[in-house]
């Protein structure tokens, strides 16, 4: 049966409809919504420092000058600019930490004309306001007590960190919005739903919050955000040559701090770091990574996590879930 045409419609109108339609520019400059697994993380991670501005009064940024909080930092920058960021930047300052990253964290804050904090923990003991233990080297559970005497100096209501789930165990039970009490502790058994993307910020006095926007985040997922936004980072996290010494199954770099013992040798080796911690506590891998492509090449075919070479993770299998129940970041 021979199709019918419309009214109006001469045979040969009728070929013309039947043809395709010319590939032209405005055929296919379709404007796509989908977002990728980068932007995806990013938009959420955004929308959670949105909801810390909108919900507390006197919010801080903890920035140490290490990759995740670099990563915080260029969201905030996305969240609230052109205006000023409306937290401050805390950072406790041990005294061990690696003099590249120090310099970082000073530089990168002035470069955004925010207003850096520091709270060291040398000038804490000094004055007595922390002490440590007999033989303890280690300032790790001696930033919880300088944290906290911050917190209450500045009355920080909420305290945004770059801790991600995949980095430890005791992270992995972590929500967006980490509740801590007046003490400042975190009991991993008390704490709020987030159902729907809905957080509840309202706290008593003397309680805060730790909120963490890359909770979702990996090790990976960090180090491809930083290539995508051309982000820099210290210069320990690449390649470069360092004295370290063999120890507890990791190689530690050489410092004044913890002297080599007597039969440990001490050897020139090519290294960077995964995660930067105390100088004293923060293991070094062996790589030949000089470019964040190399980085990222390397974390792939990695089978140990970036906190296997944390020597402070290891004094006991609940080392880190101890630390934050007192008070840890």
């Amino acid at each position: 049966m021979r199709p019918s045409r419309r009214v109006g419609q001469s045979r040969g109108d009728r070929g013309f409809l039947n043809r395709p339609l010319a590939r032209t520019e405005e055929n296919i400059s379709v404007t796509s919504y989908h977002l990728d697994h980068l932007q995806h993380l990013e938009t959420e991670a955004i929308h959670i420092m949105r909801e810390v501005a909108g919900e507390f009064e006197r919010p801080a940024l903890l920035f140490s000058g290490g990759k995740d909080s670099i990563c915080l930092l260029r969201l905030a920058e996305k969240a609230f600019r052109p205006s000023d960021l409306p937290t401050p930047l805390l950072n406790v300052d041990t005294g061990h930490h690696f003099p590249e990253l120090n310099e970082f964290r000073d530089r990168r804050a002035k470069e955004l004309n925010g207003k850096l904090i520091v709270r060291k923990v040398e000038d804490a003991i000094a004055n007595g306001t922390v002490q440590p233990a007999p033989g303890e080297i280690s300032r790790n559970r001696l930033q919880i007590p300088v944290l906290l005497a911050a917190i209450e100096e500045f009355r920080f209501d909420c305290c945004i960190g770059g801790a991600r789930r995949d980095e430890e165990k005791a992270r992995a039970k972590e929500r967006f919005f980490s509740y801590r009490d007046s003490f400042g502790q975190w009991d991993p058994k008390n704490q709020r739903p987030e159902i729907w993307n809905l957080y509840n910020g309202r706290l008593n006095p003397g309680e805060n919050m730790r909120v963490f926007p890359l909770s979702n985040w990996t090790e990976m997922d960090v180090w491809e955000y930083i290539r995508r936004e051309k982000l820099e980072v210290p210069s320990i996290y690449f390649s470069h040559k360092r004295q370290c010494v063999r120890r507890n199954g990791q190689w530690l770099p050489v410092n004044s701090l913890v002297p080599p013992k007597p039969r440990e040798e001490i050897r020139d080796l090519v290294v960077r770091v995964r995660t930067i911690g105390d100088i004293i506590s923060t293991g070094c891998v062996e790589s030949p990574a000089t470019t964040v492509d190399d980085i990222i090449a390397e974390i792939a075919a990695a089978r140990v996590t970036e906190r296997g070479s944390r020597a402070d993770d290891k004094s006991s299998e609940a080392a880190m879930e101890d630390r934050k129940k007192a008070g840890y970041f």
